[in-house]
């Protein structure tokens, strides 16, 4: 609930040794661009239903990508990824705190696999930082600085490149990128 709103997040890469990374394409990222790069970030939660939406704005081409899960018994369960894919939760670290991270390690995981660690550091502060694992290899990390521009996320920010009319959430995002996993099931 601490972090409902719309938030405006300052990203920047990194290779794994800290050294800044000007894009990661090469890495395998699920959303992949030059960096730093700059997005609106839109979370609702309604203590069941969780949606969150990043926007580019600045440093890539716009572009929308939505996540909805879920409380379950006092977690978050994200709805699936896309066929074949691990499931997401989001489990908390302690008061302001937040992870979203596969349940269990499988196949899927890794294929890709992008925990996020989120930590509110100031009233209207946070810090999102995550690691990138693909093909079962650590290949980026990934900080995001972020302001909370508005404690509330039911309309379009002024920022956002998709303009101010039309639903904050996309339909969610789903990917093919496991799909291999249940071909091979199915074979």
């Amino acid at each position: 609930m601490q972090l409902r709103g719309t938030w405006h997040d300052h990203i920047e890469l990194y290779n794994l040794d800290g050294t800044p990374l000007d894009d990661d394409s090469a890495s395998g990222s699920g959303s992949p661009g030059p960096g730093p790069f700059d997005n609106l970030v839109y979370i609702d939660f309604d203590g069941s239903r969780f949606a969150l939406t990043n926007v580019h704005i600045r440093g890539r081409e716009p572009a929308a990508k939505t996540f909805t899960g879920e409380l379950r018994d006092n977690l978050l369960v994200f709805d699936p990824l896309g066929p074949g894919a691990f499931e997401n939760v989001g489990v908390s670290g302690g008061p302001g705190i937040l992870t979203f991270n596969a349940r269990q390690l499988d196949a899927a995981t890794g294929v890709y696999m992008e925990p996020d660690f989120i930590i509110l550091t100031a009233p209207g502060e946070r810090i999102r930082h995550t690691m990138l694992y693909r093909n079962g290899r650590a290949t980026r990390t990934l900080t995001a600085r972020g302001t909370r521009l508005l404690p509330t996320c039911d309309s379009r920010h002024a920022l956002d490149p998709r303009g101010t009319d039309g639903p904050v959430h996309e339909a969610p995002f789903r990917s093919p990128i496991w799909q291999h996993l249940v071909d091979n099931v199915e074979d």
